[in-house]
């Protein structure tokens, strides 16, 4: 390969995969990066596909055997992943979303694969479909007009016993606990439940999340009178759709899910029965469109008083980055295909594959000449945005059909082009 080819690549992209080799055996880091680095060049989830497209150092026999039997941890690579993130990403609040996904199965011998209901309602799909379910940790990153869902850790749903998916979300909080400070976790409604958010709120986290319209919301009690006898009141009196039709309304215009929304809210701190009684900021919000009609209204919550109604808004609105990332990950990185005959292995796999799509992702918010370069395929289109599939383009041309593990220096542990080439960017 000549030294314009390597002078393309950002020198970011080799250190954070040289970072993330710090979480494998010395071993099997040769075998780790030629899979990472074939899983960034295609579209497809099977194994073979991602050794197809680089020149393999190995035996193909050598990969499957590494996946099946090597001596290393997915949930460290996972948890090396959030590192990388939280040292070149995060600024003072981080936000994580925690939702859960469905990937269609059609054999019941694939790892806990069983009926689910299908929620999405989604056209010529019937009601209830047979697939793996999966839950899913990911960390926003970007700023209020951009941001993305980088995946961090995702665990599959057994078929066979009685862990809730609560359980499960505790599981992957509790995996990354040390890792992610100043920590905003974004729920859904399914998520927002006493469980979840108390456990969250016990571990130093802040909540914001969506309930149902006729969440019981209470008024702060009134102190008691000096001498009157018996236990003081819990809560004061229920607020109603007459009390929340009497609170100020304001409109304001904020950029959300990718444009200008024009938005009608009313707030209040109150106490959430359903939590115990903790002090929350509500909101109760809706969308006006162009001619003034709304939307369905939504009741947010948010566990920390002290925010204003617009960034509890603003914030929730970060959570839908989660959805596009699901997607992403089963039709453009090949989540769909993954099919391992085992849990373990297909636990590995999958999260490879996510390191593989969030190196691509950081990139984009990374930016620079040389990330614009590489998605460059199209000069005539002036600005166009800079995606995590275009940069995956520019690297086919770069480390197609080249035998990435000699890129890996033993001694000094470093992932780097061949003949000492200095990047930039």
């Amino acid at each position: 390969m000549d030294s314009k080819g390597c002078s393309t690549i950002p020198c970011a992209l080799f250190d954070w995969i040289t970072f993330l080799t710090q979480s494998l055996p010395l071993r099997s880091v040769p075998t780790f990066i030629e899979l990472l680095v074939g899983t960034m060049l295609t579209q497809s989830g099977f194994v073979v596909q991602s050794g197809s497209v680089i020149d393999l150092g190995r035996h193909w026999t050598t990969y499957f055997k590494w996946l099946q039997h090597g001596k290393w941890s997915w949930l460290a690579l996972a948890r090396q992943m959030a590192r990388l993130v939280a040292k070149w990403f995060l600024c003072e609040t981080c936000y994580l979303a925690i939702d859960d996904t469905l990937v269609f199965r059609s054999s019941t011998k694939a790892p806990d694969s069983k009926i689910h209901h299908q929620h999405a309602k989604k056209t010529n799909r019937p009601t209830f479909v047979r697939g793996q379910g999966w839950v899913s940790l990911a960390v926003i990153v970007g700023d209020d007009l951009r941001h993305c869902a980088i995946p961090i850790l995702s665990r599959l749903i057994r078929a066979i016993g009685n862990t809730p998916k609560l359980t499960i979300a505790k599981t992957l909080l509790r995996a990354t606990d040390d890792i992610f400070q100043n920590v905003t976790l974004l729920l859904d409604a399914w998520f927002m439940r006493a469980t979840l958010v108390l456990f969250a709120v016990k571990s130093g986290m802040h909540v914001i999340g969506q309930v149902r319209k006729d969440t019981a919301i209470y008024e702060f009690p009134s102190p008691r009178p000096v001498g009157k006898r018996g236990r003081p009141r819990t809560y004061g009196d229920k607020i109603t759709q007459e009390h929340i039709e009497s609170i100020k309304e304001t409109n304001t215009v904020l950029w959300l899910y990718g444009k200008k929304q024009t938005v009608r809210y009313r707030s209040v701190i109150a106490m959430a029965r359903f939590l115990k009684g903790m002090a929350v900021r509500v909101v109760w919000t809706c969308f006006l469109d162009d001619k003034g009609n709304s939307s369905i209204p939504r009741l947010l919550i948010a566990t920390n008083t002290q925010l204003t109604p617009e960034a509890v808004i603003i914030g929730y609105a970060r959570r839908w980055s989660i959805e596009p990332m699901f997607g992403q990950t089963k039709n453009g990185w090949g989540w769909k295909e993954t099919w391992q005959q085992s849990r373990q292995v297909l636990h590995r796999w999958v999260h490879i594959l996510f390191a593989a799509y969030a190196l691509l992702q950081l990139l984009t918010i990374l930016g620079g000449d040389l990330v614009r370069q590489l998605a460059n395929f199209t000069p005539w289109r002036v600005n166009r945005t800079v995606t995590a599939g275009l940069v995956r383009t520019g690297l086919q041309k770069v480390f197609s059909h080249i035998r990435v593990r000699d890129w890996w220096d033993p001694k000094s542990q470093k992932f780097m082009p061949p003949n000492g080439i200095l990047l930039t960017g």
